[in-house]
């Protein structure tokens, strides 16, 4: 079973679903009175159900395999997804030490989180504003250490913003950078195990810990 929700796109399509369940519903008590009303309802129930929840994970039993860097580059193409962690010590030294020894390009993919209630009123704004901050300070740390680095703000849901990413991205490998288990969402998820699954790179899980580095930083 999926998570019926993991992008943009498909939570628009779930409302228009409901949408149109709705007005199918009321239209069939209106003409055919409560019982056609309860069917109709029942019916289109169990169809939205089924097609909803029971689709298999895009490309899950065959790894997808993007275009990647020709041979004649040698530059090697780095593709980091991370939020709240995007300038994390740890995350930054790890790039660098992939980095390290070869021309690489980096880009750093932050997803744009918001609660479901802002999500659905459409009111975003202040997600991507936030993910835009954290991308420029990944860049800007990044940057000063001498790696070729971009960056951008990406969708919500991070397996969709790596893959969103890898279209435009020929990517090497990836970076998926997570708060330490018990605090991360995205483990809780198991947002690394299911982008090995369908991804076909080499993938490092970078684990930042922002409460341990704040404090070194304050006795420092």
């Amino acid at each position: 079973m999926r998570n019926p929700i993991r992008s943009e796109a498909e939570a628009f399509s779930f409302v228009i679903v409901v949408g149109l369940s709705a007005l199918a519903v009321g239209v069939a008590g209106w003409l055919g009175g409560f019982w056609v009303g309860l069917g109709t309802f029942i019916g289109l129930g169990a169809g939205v159900v089924a097609g909803i929840f029971l689709r298999s994970e895009p490309r899950a039993g065959e790894p997808a395999i993007w275009e990647r860097s020709s041979p004649a580059d040698a530059r090697r193409h780095i593709l980091v997804i991370a939020n709240e962690t995007c300038a994390g010590r740890a995350l930054c030294d790890e790039i660098r030490y992939r980095a390290r020894g070869c021309d690489a390009d980096v880009l750093v993919i932050a997803p744009a989180l918001s609660s479901p209630v802002r999500y659905w009123a459409s009111d975003v704004d202040g997600a991507r504003a936030a993910a835009q901050a954290r991308v420029d300070a990944s860049l800007a740390a990044l940057a000063a250490a001498g790696v070729r680095v971009r960056g951008e703000v990406g969708d919500a849901d991070p397996l969709q913003a790596i893959e969103d990413g890898l279209r435009t991205f020929g990517a090497d490998e990836i970076i998926v950078s997570t708060h330490p288990p018990g605090r991360s969402n995205w483990l809780e998820r198991n947002v690394v195990e299911r982008a090995r699954e369908l991804y076909d790179l080499p993938i490092t899980h970078v684990v930042v810990d922002l409460e341990h580095e704040e404090a070194f930083l304050r006795s420092s």
